[in-house]
Formats: C-alpha cells, structure tokens, sequence
C-alpha cells in the first residue's frame, strides 16, 4: 500500500515524462492494451467517476485507476481530482499494490503537455499563457520547464483572481526568479503567446479565436469529460489538431462539442500523439500552422507511472506491506 505522500517521495516529473513517452511510443506500435475509460454521472453532485484500465506489453504494467473529478470539491476541503491505482501481476492477476494515483494524475498529465509540446510546439518558445491556476497549471509549467530552457514569462489567468495571484507567487519562489505574472483577462493570458495551456472545467469557450497568433501551440487539459469545452471552435478550423487517444477525445476532449455539432469532423484531426512519438506521423511541419493538442488522460499514462512507483517503494522499502488476498 503506498500513500499518496509515499507516491510523492517516490516520483519525479523528469522521469515520468520519459515514462510516458515511452508508453505513448508502445500504444502507437500496437504494444499496449487500452479500452476507453469508462464514466459514472453523478448529476446531482456535479461530479463524475472514471476507470480506465491498460496493459503495457513491453514493460508489463498493468493497472485500473478509478478517478472522480468534483469542480466543487473546494467546499468540502478535497480536491478536484481524486484517484486510486490497482497495479496488476500480469502473470497471475495477482494485487502487486494499491497506491494513492492523484499525484501521478497531476505528474503524468503534465508530462503529456511536456512531450506534446516537445513534438508540436515550435523550437524556444519565450512567453507561456496559462488559462487556470489549479494544480495543473502547476504541472503544466513543470513539464514544460523541463523541455525547454527559453522561457521567459508565463501569464496565467483564474476565474478566481486570488488563486492566479498565489500561482504566481508560489511559481517565483519555485523557481527563484520573477517571470509568472498573474493577468485579468483570459486574453490577456494567451494574446501573443508562444504556448497556451487550457486547464479549467469549463463548458462554454474561454480562448478566442482572434487572440491566438499563428505558429502557437495549445495544450488543452481541462476539457477531458463529455460537454466539456475551453477553445473558440474557429481555433480548431484553422489549427492541426493532435489527440491522445480518438475514442476518448470525441467523446471527452477539447473536440467533442465541435465534433457533435458538425463544425469539425474526424478528417480534420491530424492524428494521435502516439504515432507522432511512434514516428509514424509528423508532429509540426510548418514555423506558421497553429497546433492544438487535446488530452483526455490515457491509462497507459497511470500504468507507467505506477510501474516505477512500485519497483522503486520496493528498492527503497517505502510503504506497507498487506497482505489482501490472506493465502
């Protein structure tokens, strides 16, 4: 059993961004099993439940998360996200542990930003505009720290202007320097932004088509469940649109409501960041073209976060041992 504050002392950002890649490069080989999450509405609570299980062939991981996201959870002192991980003994079926998976949700989610923007975004972005001040917004610029040394200003907007404050302050004695600046206007954030980041629950559009300049790159992490939306649809008319996985992105993604009422079709996504790391499709082609990733969360993600976590709580004797099955 390892806890959440196990799982956090166990696990570092840079390798799980090479975890990840690994495993996107393995889905798009046809090396990992991976069936659509699956979703429970709690209507009345305004939340939702998830399981997304997924085997990785090469590494043999094999997991089931169950995750929740609850946007009004701030009431009740919990968090927006919550997630449990079952890592599975492919050889017998067995339990090997079950760990705290809402930090791995966070790390592994901004590792898929990294890497998308690695592939996608053009070469030394200087200015990143972050529309959300939750805990992606924090994972988001951690991943694409790592990725890129040229970063010059980050500008983050939240409904909540306090939080966007915080942001801001939290980041510079982070990173000991004074480059995030909180702004008042979503447009504010992303005008003349190199990279933008999408991370907020929201169902109605929040970027303009007109503010994004062309030869960005966009992240879009906060639309990940049915009616979900944060982009202007004309952005997707014009931009190369990448998903991570397609069954769960039309229904989940930044593309599901575009999708649903007949704006864009399945011929106007370029394809799966998987085959891009696969190198089987190219990522960016162009210094101008407006790319747009849309990320929904993969299992195979929490599978290979969960693999490193266990075989190092293992090394390093971190955690409780229990014996669940009573052999």
């Amino acid at each position: 059993m390892l806890s959440e504050e196990d799982v956090k002392n166990l696990l570092s950002l840079e390798e799980i961004i090479s975890a990840v890649e690994s495993a996107f490069r393995m889905k798009g080989l046809g090396h990992a099993q991976m069936p659509p999450k699956q979703y429970l509405f709690m209507k009345k609570y305004n939340g939702d439940l998830r399981t997304m299980p997924a085997y990785l062939e090469e590494t043999d991981a094999v997991a089931v998360k169950v995750v929740n996201s609850h946007p009004e959870n701030q009431k009740h002192g919990l968090p927006t996200v919550m997630a449990t991980i079952i890592l599975v003994d492919p050889r017998t079926g067995a339990p090997e542990a079950i760990m705290g998976g809402t930090w791995i949700t966070a790390l592994r989610t901004g590792a898929a930003g990294a890497i998308a923007a690695k592939y996608l975004a053009n070469p030394n972005p200087k200015t990143v505009g972050i529309v959300g001040a939750g805990t992606q917004a924090r994972t988001q610029l951690m991943g694409l720290e790592l990725v890129f040394e040229t970063i010059e200003e980050v500008r983050v907007w939240d409904l909540n202007e306090k939080a966007a404050v915080k942001y801001a302050k939290e980041m510079e004695s982070k990173y000991n320097q004074e480059f995030v600046y909180s702004v008042k206007s979503v447009r504010n954030a992303v005008q003349g932004a190199d990279i933008i980041v999408t991370a907020t629950p929201s169902r109605e559009p929040l970027v303009s088509a007109e503010w994004v300049d062309e030869g960005a790159h966009i992240n879009c992490v906060g639309a990940d469940a049915p009616g979900k939306q944060e982009l202007d649809p004309a952005i997707l008319t014009k931009s190369k649109i990448v998903v991570d996985d397609w069954s769960q992105s039309c229904h989940g993604g930044e593309i599901n409501v575009p999708l649903a009422k007949g704006i864009i079709d399945k011929s106007d996504v370029w394809g799966d960041i998987c085959e891009i790391v696969a190198g089987l499709k190219q990522g960016r082609t162009s210094q101008d073209e407006i790319t747009v990733f849309t990320s929904t969360g993969l299992a195979i993600q929490d599978a290979a976060a969960a693999k490193i976590a266990y075989q190092k709580a293992l090394k390093q004797k971190i955690g409780e041992q229990v014996d669940i099955l009573n052999i």
